[in-house]
């Protein structure tokens, strides 16, 4: 961990007392990659019983988000970056860049909290996680509280910001989150992240949650009601322009409610992994002005247990120059996974031992 808000020891300090393991779309084309990837895997398999077991295959599996949103298309590009088949052409001649013998499979999820769990539980080697959740679960603060820390997680990297995108019909008048007493809303699944951003929102403005009729739907199943009248908003926190939005805006009529003002304040003083952002305009069909919203940043995690080798394989690939012209290439979004010693100060959560390595080898840390 870099730095805490809660007072705890900063990365520097704990390092030195040795409390680290230091040791040392949709429509950009995450489909076509992963299929690459997996003739990668059968032509190795091709290649006959002997050879194939001559040659170590590792998989590592990367937990994302549900299919239409950026994180499922950004954990495939990752893990196709990542990967690198026994057999495979050598990075220098314009081949795989990533950790020698291993083969990453992106793997839709819930979101963020389904990946808190599947990390604790170790049935899944890294997944994709909204900062505030990862921070929340490893202090066992916050959502966590009286659930008991989820000790293990450890940061990789900060990747990228995602937005709150509070989206309504067009006439559902609701101007503002006071407007929606009385009206039909969905934070998302039962369990998904945006339950959480969802009552903070409402708590921020005052607005009692028996004063909304909320109910617990997918994004897809909200989308499919919003079309038909059933529901009137929708939670959608995801890095924009999100596919399953873009494709809301051409079925009905949508607006974005904008997040300002000082209820928005307070909530971002009380909450500082959010920053006030702005949703460009016409980044939806019909939303032709810029709207005032909120970030959050997501992270990519792992396990403690992850061997340090590993991992700081993974995170040289994922900052080497070919992953990152991949990943501007392919997403929106991808422009925006850079690093930088600010963004990992921002982790909020320990570092993994292999990855801190790996940047102070850098010199992104010292």
């Amino acid at each position: 961990m870099i730095g805490s808000a809660d007072g705890t020891a900063t990365w520097a300090e704990r390092e030195s007392k040795g409390d680290f393991d230091v040791p040392v779309p949709m429509r950009f084309g995450p489909f076509r990659r992963t299929a690459l990837a997996s003739l990668a895997i059968l032509a190795t398999l091709a290649a006959g019983p002997g050879d194939a077991a001559a040659q170590d295959i590792r998989f590592f599996q990367i937990g994302t988000g549900p299919t239409g949103e950026t994180r499922f298309s950004i954990g495939g590009l990752i893990a196709n970056a990542i990967s690198n088949p026994p057999g495979s052409r050598e990075c220098d001649k314009g081949g795989s860049c990533g950790v020698p013998g291993m083969v990453a499979v992106a793997k839709s999820t819930g979101g963020s909290l389904a990946n808190v769990e599947a990390i604790g539980a170790k049935r899944m080697d890294a997944a994709l996680v909204q900062a505030d959740i990862a921070y929340w679960a490893y202090h066992g603060t916050g959502l966590y509280k009286g659930k008991g820390a989820v000790q293990n997680l450890r940061a990789i990297a900060m990747l990228y910001p995602e937005s709150l995108h509070l989206v309504t019909r067009k006439d559902a008048a609701i101007a503002s989150v006071r407007d929606l007493k009385g009206k039909r809303v969905s934070f998302g699944d039962k369990d998904a992240a945006e339950q959480v951003h969802g009552r903070m929102l409402l708590s921020a403005f005052g607005l009692p949650e028996a004063q909304v009729k909320l109910t617990p739907m997918k994004p897809g199943a909200a989308a499919d009601a919003l079309v038909a009248g059933k529901l009137d908003a929708m939670l959608v926190v995801d890095g924009y322009p999100v596919p399953a939005l873009a494709d809301l805006a051409q079925r009905v009529d949508i607006a974005l409610v904008p997040l300002d003002g000082p209820e928005i304040d307070k909530m971002r003083a009380k909450h500082p992994f959010l920053t006030a952002s702005a949703i460009p305009a016409d980044t939806y069909k019909g939303v032709d002005a810029e709207v005032r919203t909120l970030d959050l940043g997501v992270m990519l995690i792992t396990g403690a247990a992850q061997p340090d080798e590993l991992i700081y394989g993974v995170t040289r690939a994922l900052w080497h120059p070919s992953t990152q012209k991949l990943l501007a290439e392919s997403h929106p979004r991808g422009k925006l996974v850079q690093l930088s010693a600010s963004a990992l100060e921002r982790t909020g959560i320990q570092l993994h031992g292999g990855a801190s390595a790996y940047y102070f080898d850098a010199g992104v840390i010292k």
